[in-house]
C-alpha cells in the first residue's frame, strides 16, 4: 500500500509560458480557482500534484517513455549498458537515442521536457499558492513549521525536474514562480538555482517524513540529492560532507539485502533514500499511478508479463560482470577476452541443446540484473532464450531483471486489465549510489582508505546474493572479494567507477556518469567497436562532444519565437 495517491488533480494549472491576459479574466469550468485553492487543504493538493509527475505519466497518456523516472532510454540505452531491444521497426524514434542521431523532433525529447515542465509548473504553483495563504489572502495558514516544510518538498521536487532536465538538454529555461509568464531564454547555467532549491530543502526538511507518509521527501533525500549534483558540479569537499552525513544516520549497508531494491514486497525499505511511488488496483485510477514508464520493458513471448521485449542488457554488461581469480573485476577491459555470449549466433543443434556454462566466473550481481538461458528467472522458471525475446538479432540474447516482479505478485502488484503496468517503486537514489558517490568524492579528495572502505562495503553486501541455483548446483563461479588495496589514485578511480557499473546497472545512472567524468566519448567509441561485432546498426558509431546532450524539442523553440535557443551542433 502506497501512502501518497499520486492521483493527477484537476486544479487550475497556471501556464507557465505566455497566455492571454483576457483568458485570465476568465473563470474555467470546472477547475478550481486561486481563491477556492488558498486553503491548507488546496495547498496540500497542489503538492501532491507535484509529486504525481515523478512518475513521467500524465492521466490516461501513457507512451511517455522519454519520461520515464528510470531514465531507462537517456541513461542506458544511450549508453553501453543497453539496446532499446523489441524490433527495429517497433518505436524507431527510440532506435535514433541508441545510436546518438537523434533530431529535435524525436518525440522522447519531447515526453522528457513536457512532462519535467509540468512537474516544474505544479511546484511553482504550490509555492505560489502557500505564499498567497500565508500572507493572509485565504484562510487559516499554516504555522511556519509546515509552511517551510511544504516549501522545501516544492523546491526539492523543482530541483529534480530540472535536474532530469539538465542532465539530457543542458540548455533550460529555469522558471519559477515568480516569473512573469513569458518564454525565459535558456542562455544560462542553471546549477546554481539547482544548488540553492536543494539546499533550501536540506535547511527546512527534517528527518521524518511529513505525516509520517512513505515517499515523502526528507533532510536525508535533500541532503543526498545536494551531495549529488555537487558531484555533478566537481564541488567534491561539498558534496563529500553532505554524502557522508548521509551515510552516517543510516543503518550499514552490508545489512539490506540486495535484491530488496528491486521486489515489489520490500520497496521503502531503510536503503531508499528518494524513490518514485507506484501503485495499481487498489487507488482507483487503473494503473495510471502504476510504474508507467517502464510498461514497454518486459520479456516477450509466453512468459508471466509479456510486453513489449525493450530494454536489453548488453553483452558488453554481461561480460562486465566476469571477475578475476581473486573475484575482483577486470578493470583493465580484459572481460572481453573470449565474450560470454550466451546462445547468441548458434544454430541448428547447437541452439537446441545449448547448455550454461556453470564455470563462468561472475559477480552474482549479474543475476539481479541480466535474464540469461539457461539460469533461473525470478520466480519465472528457467530462462528460455529467443523465445523470452522479441527479436534477437535486434537486441540481443539478453533481458532485464530490476524492473520486473515475481509471476506470484503479478495478480496483486499489476494493473487491472493488464500485467505490464506494475507497482513496483523506481529509486531515484538509494543508499548503494550514495556509498559509492561518497566513494568518488574520497578519491578526488586523496582520501583513498576511506575509498576503499566504502567501495569494498558495497561488495561485501554483493557478496552476500544467495547465489543463482541450477538442479541444486551453482549457475556460476561467482565470487565476490573486497580489494586490498587502492594502489594510486587511477586505480582507485576506475576501481569506483567500474563499481558503480555493476551495482547500478540499468538503473538510469550510466550515460550521464560518463558524461559528468568526461569519458563517454572513448568509452563510447570503443563500446560501438565491441558491440558492434554483433549488430550491425552500431557499427562506425562515433561521439562527437554535443552528444553528451540531446537537441531541445524543435516545437519549443518555435513556440518560442526565438527566445530559446538549440544547443550547439544540433
Amino acid at each position: 500500500m502506497k501512502h501518497i495517491k499520486y492521483i493527477l488533480l484537476s486544479f487550475l494549472i497556471f501556464s507557465t509560458f505566455s497566455c492571454k491576459k483576457e483568458f485570465l479574466t476568465l473563470q474555467p469550468q470546472g477547475e478550481l480557482t486561486e481563491a477556492q485553492l488558498t486553503t491548507q487543504d488546496g495547498v496540500e493538493g497542489l503538492l501532491v500534484g507535484a509529486y504525481s509527475l515523478l512518475n513521467g505519466n500524465v492521466n490516461g497518456t501513457y507512451g511517455n517513455y522519454g519520461a520515464a523516472p528510470s531514465q531507462w532510454l537517456f541513461g542506458e540505452v544511450a549508453s553501453d549498458n543497453a539496446h532499446k531491444g523489441s524490433s527495429v521497426g517497433d518505436q524507431p524514434p527510440m532506435n535514433a537515442i541508441e545510436q546518438h542521431s537523434p533530431t529535435s523532433t524525436n518525440d522522447n525529447l519531447s515526453n522528457l521536457w513536457d512532462r519535467c515542465f509540468e512537474g516544474i509548473q505544479r511546484c511553482n504553483n504550490t509555492l505560489k499558492i502557500l505564499a498567497n495563504l500565508q500572507a493572509g489572502n485565504g484562510s487559516a495558514k499554516f504555522g511556519d513549521a509546515r509552511a517551510k516544510e511544504i516549501q522545501g518538498e516544492a523546491r526539492l521536487l523543482r530541483a529534480h525536474y530540472y535536474f532530469f532536465l539538465v542532465r539530457v538538454f543542458k540548455l533550460v529555461p529555469y522558471v519559477t514562480e515568480a516569473s512573469s509568464g513569458t518564454f525565459v531564454p535558456n542562455d544560462k547555467d542553471i546549477y546554481p538555482n539547482i544548488i540553492a532549491d536543494l539546499q533550501y530543502a536540506v535547511d527546512n526538511l527534517t528527518t521524518t517524513k511529513p505525516k509520517n507518509q512513505k515517499g515523502r521527501v526528507d533532510k536525508y533525500a535533500a541532503q543526498a540529492y545536494l551531495g549529488k549534483v555537487y558531484l555533478y558540479q566537481k564541488k567534491y569537499t561539498e558534496a563529500y560532507d553532505l554524502l557522508n552525513a548521509v551515510i552516517l544516520a543510516k543503518a550499514d549497508l552490508t545489512t539490506m539485502p540486495y535484491s530488496d531494491n528491486f521486489d515489489i514486497t520490500k520497496e521503502d525499505g531503510p536503503e531508499t533514500i528518494m524513490s518514485v511511488q507506484h501503485s495499481v488496483g487498489t487507488d482507483g485510477t487503473g494503473g495510471d499511478n502504476g510504474n508507467v514508464g517502464d510498461i514497454l520493458n518486459f520479456p516477450y513471448g509466453n512468459t508471466p508479463i509479456n510486453c513489449c521485449g525493450f530494454f536489453q542488457p548488453s553483452i558488453d554488461l554481461a561480460n562486465s560482470f566476469k571477475v578475476d581469480i581473486a573475484g575482483l573485476p577486470l578493470l583493465d577491459g580484459s572481460y572481453r577476452n573470449n565474450p560470454y555470449q550466451s546462445d547468441f549466433g548458434l544454430t541448428g543443434s547447437a541452439k537446441d541443446n545449448y547448455v550454461v556454462d556453470k564455470t563462468l566466473p561472475f559477480d552474482p550481481r549479474i543475476e539481479s540484473t541480466i535474464g540469461r538461458r539457461g539460469v533461473p528467472y525470478r520466480d519465472w522458471g528457467i530462462m528460455a532464450g529467443d523465445t523470452w525475446i522479441r527479436d534477437a538479432s535486434n537486441g540481443g540474447p539478453f533481458v532485464a531483471v530490476k524492473n520486473t516482479i515475481e509471476a506470484s505478485q503479478v495478480a496483486s502488484g499489476t494493473a487491472p486489465g493488464t500485467t505490464n503496468v506494475t507497482g513496483l517503486n523506481v529509486n531515484l537514489i538509494r543508499l548503494g549510489d550514495v556509498y559509492l558517490m561518497a566513494a568518488e568524492c574520497a578519491v578526488e579528495k586523496g582520501d583513498l582508505p576511506r575509498a576503499l572502505v566504502l567501495v569494498n562495503a558495497v561488495r561485501a553486501r554483493a557478496a552476500k546474493i544467495t547465489p543463482q541455483q541450477i538442479n541444486g548446483a551453482p549457475a556460476a563461479a561467482y565470487k565476490v572479494s573486497p580489494y586490498t588495496s587502492f594502489p594510486n589514485d587511477t586505480y582507485a578511480r576506475n576501481a569506483v567507477r567500474f563499481e558503480r557499473r555493476l551495482e547500478l546497472a540499468m538503473e538510469g545512472h550510466r550515460f550521464f556518469d560518463l558524461v559528468r567524468w568526461g569519458i563517454a566519448k572513448q568509452t563510447l567509441e570503443s563500446y560501438f567497436s565491441f558491440e558492434g561485432g554483433y549488430f550491425d546498426y552500431l557499427k562506425g558509431i562515433t561521439i562527437e562532444s554535443r552528444d553528451e546532450y540531446f537537441p531541445l524539442p524543435q516545437d519549443q523553440i518555435d513556440r518560442s519565437k526565438g527566445t530559446l535557443k538549440q544547443n550547439p551542433g544540433y
